[in-house]
């Protein structure tokens, strides 16, 4: 016989919410579209909002139970451009399966256009409640949300770090590093890759403590940038002389392991497919030095293209020329 679940427990794992929600104007950098990290802010605000709904909105678990929200695995599809001023439409669908202690839920984003429902979005979206460290309870849980409380949010590989870490700096040292790092080189080796190490800001975290999922969005975004301008594809120059703009079909990011604010995060990017001349895919691997070790905390994946603009705010993909097929398959490292 299944246990007795709480009426707000049983109303996260049984019924599905829809809530309206409108792209953050930060997310329209070129042109009228919103990118794809603010996509995947829309679907991580449909599950608050599907938590709220429930009588557990995530302030209040942090107050009365001492567990912390966190999305752990975002895995997103884009089907269509989202527009800085749609007003989306969004459904969550709970999908926790029995046993599960993270939990499952599928987002569908719709907006109107031409007076047709269109989907421009589908997300998964697993959530895990975190048990902090910093203040206690001052409530029991209710029935059904134990299964879901962890101490930690995994536990990354370890890998034997072979080279000596070089010294990072002051923390007000900027970007960090994209140059010859013993330990980026020693993770690139001969891939076709590239290598970015940087403290992590106090403002990619949550709780006093960790990187949240957002904050990886922003390493995923921030990574590709690096990389493209150092195979010469910076963005505004490709943008002035070709008339592309980035696109992004599908992003996936996993949390392995806790990252801490201000660890040293070395982050490797690296392109697995280059295919049909209009789509590139690329793997992101995070990395921190923990007792002498690597530990990888994040794993991801990311569907890029271009689109051009053949009429007035009227977008088609974009086909790689040569010279971009080459750039993003031959491996080049970036001198210090």
């Amino acid at each position: 016989m299944s246990p007795v679940l709480d009426p707000a427990v049983a109303a996260l794992l049984d019924n599905p919410t829809t809530t309206r929600l409108r792209p953050v104007f930060e997310g329209n950098n070129i042109s009228f579209a919103i990118g794809f990290k603010h996509i995947n802010y829309v679907a991580e605000a449909a599950v608050l909002s599907h938590f709220r709904a429930a009588g557990l909105s995530v302030g209040s678990m942090y107050k009365r139970f001492g567990l912390g929200f966190e999305v752990v695995e975002l895995r997103s599809r884009l089907g269509a451009l989202l527009d800085v001023d749609d007003e989306v439409e969004a459904e969550v669908t709970p999908a926790t399966k029995d046993g599960a202690t993270e939990f499952t839920f599928k987002v569908a984003q719709f907006v109107e256009r031409d007076g047709e429902r269109l989907k421009c979005a589908t997300s998964t979206v697993r959530v895990a409640l975190r048990i902090d460290d910093h203040i206690a309870a001052s409530e029991a849980y209710p029935a059904g949300l134990e299964r879901f409380a962890v101490r930690s949010l995994g536990s990354g590989d370890r890998l034997e770090l072979a080279a000596t870490p070089s010294p990072y700096g002051s923390l007000v040292e900027g970007r960090g590093t994209v140059g010859s790092d013993p330990v980026l080189d020693e993770l690139i080796g001969e891939d076709n890759a590239f290598g970015w190490r940087w403290r992590m800001p106090y403002f990619y975290c949550h709780f006093n403590d960790r990187v949240q999922m957002s904050g990886f969005l922003r390493v995923m975004e921030e990574v590709e940038d690096l990389f493209l301008a150092s195979r010469g594809l910076a963005i505004k120059e490709v943008l002035d002389t070709r008339n592309w703009i980035p696109v992004v079909t599908q992003s996936e990011l996993r949390l392995l392991d806790e990252t801490l604010m201000e660890e040293e995060l070395y982050t490797v990017y690296t392109i697995e497919n280059v295919f049909k001349s209009l789509l590139y895919t690329a793997r992101m691997d995070c990395y921190v030095i923990r007792d002498g070790e690597l530990v990888r905390t994040v794993t991801g994946t990311i569907t890029h293209g271009y689109l051009t603009e053949h009429a007035p705010n009227e977008w088609s993909m974009a086909t790689f020329d040569e010279a971009t097929v080459s750039a993003l398959s031959t491996p080049k490292r970036v001198d210090a």
